[in-house]
């Protein structure tokens, strides 16, 4: 613990990646922690809109690709400030407007910084890291951010059951303590040296395929373990704001531990061996969902699911090995438009498949999974 909260310096990268990823991390969270209650409790949602919701919020995903033009006019650590700024707004405002249409607006405001940070960050990550180090310093900055979200839904959980707080107070509560802190990182910049000067354009390349193609499931896998995963716990099994805190908090609990460990653990292994666990504990999680009829058993596949999160480290240091070191920016923005074209449909068209039947929806998740555990196998084991 002692490690993680040991900061180098205020110019240092890794702490301008570990603060902005606090930020997005505390807004985020809260966002999602309350969203499930908020829209059922209060804007009377079901699997259709619910869906519908979180289609729209991934459309500013899908237009990531986008983030090249901005950045032939912003530096990256610019757009990085904006970014976070419109997510902390969005997140601020969202318990002032209690309906359908309110809650569609404020999730796009949202969306927008979240997606375009992400995007960002990414890019970021695997500039200012070596390839060497890389897979610890994500899983230090992964165990950092289970930190902040820890901290922020035992926030939650007090605030909802021991001061009786409303939506509002605790979306604003969060979204302007994001914005402080934005402040604070726009008048410190890091000290970086030795980064390659990022071609500003797109780029699409045949030889990243692969990585495109797992990327692309990712973003249907993450789908349906964010949207319907969470709604199957308050529709099916009565979950309330404090049990679904719980939950979120002893999954970070989690990866506050192991985040570190996972990451170095891969930089030994390798990403093959790492994805191919990741994709084979998934089918089983998912095919666990489809059948789960207890709240326990439900709340333990929910946990295991969250954990193989971790192992997406191994997607982000595959490219960064395979790529050239001027392409990263440019394919960071492809990549994850790429990563939400799935995400963009998939919410919608199925929340339509939950209102017929809902373990549909989770067998359709292992067989995602299943298919990128075929693809897993092609990642190399050595690098030229």
């Amino acid at each position: 613990m002692k490690r993680l909260l040991k900061l180098p310096s205020k110019e240092s990268p890794f702490v301008f990646l570990a603060l902005a990823g606090i930020v997005m991390t505390m807004t985020f969270s809260a966002w999602n922690a309350l969203l499930n209650n908020f829209a059922i409790e209060n804007a009377a949602f079901t699997g259709a809109e619910i869906g519908t919701l979180q289609s729209i919020r991934e459309i500013p995903g899908l237009l990531a690709f986008t983030a090249a033009f901005v950045l032939l006019i912003l530096t990256e650590q610019v757009f990085a400030i904006i970014a976070l700024s419109l997510l902390c707004i969005g997140v601020a405002i969202t318990g002032f407007f209690p309906s359908v249409y309110g809650l569609y607006a404020t999730t796009v405001l949202m969306s927008v910084g979240f997606h375009y940070y992400e995007t960002i960050n990414q890019s970021l990550s695997l500039q200012w890291f070596s390839k060497a180090e890389a897979p610890a310093q994500l899983g230090r900055l992964l165990a950092i951010k289970s930190l902040a979200a820890l901290f922020t839904f035992a926030g939650i959980w007090l605030a909802f059951t021991v001061f009786e707080a409303d939506y509002i107070t605790v979306y604003m509560i969060c979204g302007l303590l994001g914005l402080a802190i934005t402040a604070w990182l726009a008048t410190h910049k890091p000290e970086v040296s030795h980064v390659e000067v990022q071609h500003k354009k797109l780029i699409l390349r045949k030889r990243y395929s692969l990585y495109y193609l797992l990327t692309f499931l990712s973003g249907a896998r993450r789908q349906i373990f964010v949207v319907f995963a969470g709604f199957l716990m308050v529709e099916k099994f009565g979950y309330g704001v404090t049990e679904i805190t719980a939950l979120f908090m002893l999954n970070h609990v989690i990866n506050l531990y192991l985040g570190p460990k996972i990451g170095a653990w891969i930089g030994r292994v390798g990403e093959r061996r790492a994805l191919t666990i990741e994709y084979t504990g998934l089918i089983f999680v998912f095919v666990g969902y489809a059948l789960v009829e207890t709240a326990e058993v439900a709340a333990v596949l929910y946990v295991i699911d969250h954990l193989f999160f971790a192992m997406a480290i191994a997607l982000k240091t595959y490219f960064q090995k395979i790529a050239d070191p001027k392409d990263i920016a440019g394919s960071m923005g492809v990549s994850f438009s790429i990563n939400h074209i799935a995400a963009v449909v998939i919410p919608v068209i199925f929340g339509l498949i939950w209102l017929y039947d809902p373990s549909l929806v989770f067998y359709a998740g292992a067989a995602i999974a299943c298919l990128s555990l075929i693809l897993s196998r092609f990642v190399p084991v050595n690098y030229k």
